[in-house]
């Protein structure tokens, strides 16, 4: 393969890669002007490069530097993307097919969309002036986990997810030599939602902790008694068992533990059976609550979660569901690849925002607006964070904003989470579209309070320094000198929720990112 790649150096790219389920014909590349020829069958064709299965394996080859013979070779002038998109129906039954319809709209095409049932349907895309078909894209909806199973089989260039894939699903795929669908390349956050205990409005119950919901879907809880309101038995209502956002919600809270529940099959079906039963309890999401009313949630030491968008955008809520698309380890379509390029857009933001989901646009929040923290952070200053920290701190940030782009990581790890590998490239497209010219943003490491401050400070110091590291690598394109990047640490000075549980030290461990006007130093 080295001496492949020797000869075609100025005309292929190629890489190892899997095979695709496509008609199998043979066909012989040959480099233009002469010289060497690699002869296989032909895999596939996005219109700009093929995919061949050689004697050396699999490759990828550049079409604009070889000329195709033989009978699988396709013809470029009438080329038209093919792409299946898969999954979860939360994603795939208005938002994606809104999201392609105003793309088409934006190149100018044409579009037409064909259905088979309510599950399969398919859009034609074509030139209005030519009317030759650029694009068909096939939608097949179903569950996060069939659509993880089409991408494991290679039968989809786009996966709709309600969920991340677990431990599991990525050992699958890597067996299956798909390789890391962890990286933000492969699985990329699209748009955000929160899971939410749904009431009717006339419960009086205003509020739960994470551990009673636990244990109210481990059935060690039943009555609502026990939760603070009315002697009655609690009437259960969730999703169906297969659904990616029952799954997120059983890894984030407990699996139903055989017990009685009423499933639906639409976030819309639970919420108004929930809000005519006055002692009913939903699991669904803050964006499809409908009638119903959904409970606080309650920290470890008595202070609700803020739910709003500003909190699920920056992860201080702490059941903020990210929903995601993964992508194969292959080079889609041109088609694909500009499409996926256009939901970090404004337009395709305020679309999300339209259809009822938290977008992923970074909002702004003053000093002067941090006062339940900055009042949480001085009830608990002490030995180990004393007032003049939280001065130090104060004096640190005056002038700054925060971003909601944070930086959290996975639990008992040191690894970004789904949500926090978008905003990486997501704050780096940002800064290299010149959004922050002529400003400095301070990543601002966080800790929680397990251990001692000192410590605690080098290890929120060192993850502010990792986050920082990785937006500027990827921000290639980033102009010399056109904004500044520095880092502090305050540990344990500013908590978000309470370090007595698991999820509220979680949330403390994190990088906020603020921005000011001054240009500052490195730092």
């Amino acid at each position: 393969m080295a001496i492949l790649r020797a000869a075609f150096s100025a005309a292929l790219f190629l890489f190892v890669s899997l095979a695709a389920p496509a008609a199998a014909q043979d066909v012989t590349l040959s480099a233009k002007g002469g010289g060497l020829s690699v002869s296989g069958t032909l895999l596939s064709f996005d219109g700009e490069f093929y995919r061949v299965q050689t004697e050396f394996g699999p490759l990828v080859l550049d079409g604009s530097g070889v000329d195709c013979s033989g009978p699988g070779c396709p013809d470029l002038e009438t080329f038209v993307a093919r792409i299946t998109v898969a999954g979860d129906e939360m994603l795939g039954a208005e938002l994606m097919p809104l999201l392609l319809e105003a793309y088409a709209q934006e190149r100018g095409l044409k579009i037409r969309r064909i259905v088979s049932d309510d599950r399969n349907f398919h859009y034609v895309l074509w030139e209005e002036g030519s009317g030759s078909p650029v694009a068909e894209i096939a939608f097949h909806l179903g569950t996060t986990v069939q659509g993880f199973g089409d991408l494991l089989r290679d039968q989809a260039d786009i996966v709709m997810a309600a969920r991340e894939m677990t431990r599991e699903e990525l050992a699958a795929a890597r067996e299956a030599g798909l390789g890391g669908l962890k990286a933000a390349a492969r699985g990329r956050v699209i748009a955000l939602d929160g899971l939410a205990l749904l009431v009717a409005p006339e419960n009086p119950v205003q509020g739960l902790s994470l551990a009673q919901a636990r244990a109210v879907r481990a059935g060690l809880v039943a009555n609502w008694a026990d939760l603070g309101g009315a002697d009655a038995p609690i009437v259960l209502h969730a999703l169906a068992a297969d659904s990616g956002l029952e799954q997120a919600i059983s890894n984030r809270l407990e699996p139903l533990g055989g017990i009685a529940v009423t499933r639906h099959q639409s976030l819309a079906s639970l919420a108004d059976a929930v809000a005519r039963d006055p002692l009913a309890l939903g699991f669904g999401t803050l964006t499809e609550q409908g009638n119903a009313r959904p409970l606080d949630l309650i920290g470890a030491c008595g202070r609700a979660f803020p739910k709003g968008a500003h909190a699920i955008k920056a992860e201080d809520y702490p059941l903020t569901l990210p929903l995601l698309l993964y992508t194969p380890p292959r080079r889609l379509p041109k088609f694909a690849r500009g499409f996926l390029r256009y939901l970090n857009t404004a337009p395709a933001q305020a679309l999300i925002r339209a259809n009822g989901f938290v977008d992923l646009d970074a909002e702004r929040a003053p000093l002067s607006g941090q006062g339940d923290r900055l009042a949480a952070a001085i009830l608990n200053a002490g030995a180990e964070v004393p007032l003049g920290e939280l001065q130090r701190m104060v004096t640190a940030l005056a002038g700054y904003e925060r971003l909601t782009t944070t930086f959290r990581f996975e639990t008992g790890s040191s690894v970004l989470d789904a949500q926090s590998r978008t905003n990486v490239l997501l704050l780096a497209e940002a800064l290299e579209a010149g959004r922050y010219d002529g400003q400095t943003l301070v990543f601002v490491g966080f800790s929680d309070g397990e251990g001692a401050a000192a410590t605690n400070r080098q290890i929120s110091e060192n993850r502010a320094r990792r986050v920082r590291d990785a937006v500027r690598r990827a921000a290639r394109a980033l102009p010399e000198g056109g904004v500044r990047m520095r880092t502090e640490a305050f540990g344990e000075a500013m908590p978000m929720a309470c370090d007595e549980s698991g999820i509220g030290r979680q949330i403390n461990r994190r990088v906020e990112v603020w921005v000011g006007p001054k240009m500052d130093q490195d730092g």
